[in-house]
């Protein structure tokens, strides 16, 4: 069945959080990022840039297969992958405030490839104060729209591809990279810890969630370009090219739009782009 834009507009009620300093060290841990920013409890602990993934995942389910799951196979929705992804970091998140977080559904468009849609989702503290709004794009493969294309809010511009050099870097992705990011991170999806459900999916096995990758790298985006200080970070994101299965080995060629603005990719072993047209702001 076609995925219907007469849905687009729909929003999540809001999905409430508790953020002590236990979840951030852990997300921190689970990407073996061991900076005393990140885990020394004698000082104010900080959110890694990535981490609103966590508080969002609840939000993504509601609508996904809310609404949107009307009509829909089990197979269709199973088709769905995560195709880009824009955090804005507008407040700093504490330990120990109350958080909401409210997805919404502003776009469906037919893609060659399949059915887009693009959710806008706030996380809000208790004074209603947006900390992180993220702008997450899902792609159903093979599925076809029902009804035109139609949007209510046009996602923003991303930073435009940066000239010159790349600086190159590697990485290992270890075996356990999914397992070890599903818990710490507390975002559940099988086909990254199960490979029977990886395999019916028609996937090669099970593989790293997009936004580990993405964290993977901004991690070491912030140790090279920003001091080590991810309070710095402003926005981040890219689009998801390609599959990590694991272990494997990824490179980072990263290159210098403009002072605190960089662009970047990852890469496979294989030549092809993990993560595509990355990009990073930060304050100088």
């Amino acid at each position: 069945m076609p995925l219907s834009s007469a849905f687009v507009g729909a929003s999540t009620d809001p999905v409430g959080h508790e953020v002590d300093a236990r979840w951030l060290m852990a997300y921190a841990a689970g990407l073996g990022d061991t900076a005393p920013c990140y885990l020394d409890s004698t000082r104010p602990i900080a959110m890694h840039p990535v981490f609103p993934v966590c508080l969002e995942w609840d939000s993504i389910l509601a609508l996904r297969f809310g609404p949107f799951a009307a009509g829909m196979s089990a197979a269709e929705q199973a088709r769905a992958v995560h195709a880009d992804h824009d955090i804005h970091l507008l407040a700093p998140v504490i330990p120990g405030t109350r958080l909401s977080t409210t997805a919404t559904a502003i776009a469906v468009e037919q893609r060659k490839p399949g059915a887009y849609l693009l959710k806008r989702i706030d996380t809000l503290d208790e004074r209603g104060r947006i900390c992180c709004r993220t702008y997450q794009g899902t792609l159903y493969r093979g599925v076809t729209v029902d009804g035109p294309d139609r949007a209510i809010e046009a996602a923003p511009a991303w930073l435009a591809a940066a000239d010159g050099t790349a600086i190159s870097s590697e990485f290992a992705v270890p075996s356990n990279a999914a397992h070890v990011y599903t818990e710490c991170a507390r975002i559940w999806n099988p086909i990254h810890t199960d490979r029977a459900h990886a395999l019916a999916a028609g996937l090669p096995g099970i593989i790293l969630h997009g936004t580990a990758t993405l964290a993977l790298a901004a991690s070491r985006l912030i140790d090279g370009h920003a001091d080590g200080d991810p309070r710095r970070v402003r926005r981040l994101g890219g689009r998801f090219s390609g599959m990590v299965t694991m272990p494997r080995m990824l490179s980072l060629d990263t290159k210098v739009a403009a002072p605190g603005a960089l662009g970047f990719r990852v890469v496979g072993p294989d030549a092809r782009d993990v993560i595509s047209r990355g990009f990073l702001e930060y304050t100088p």
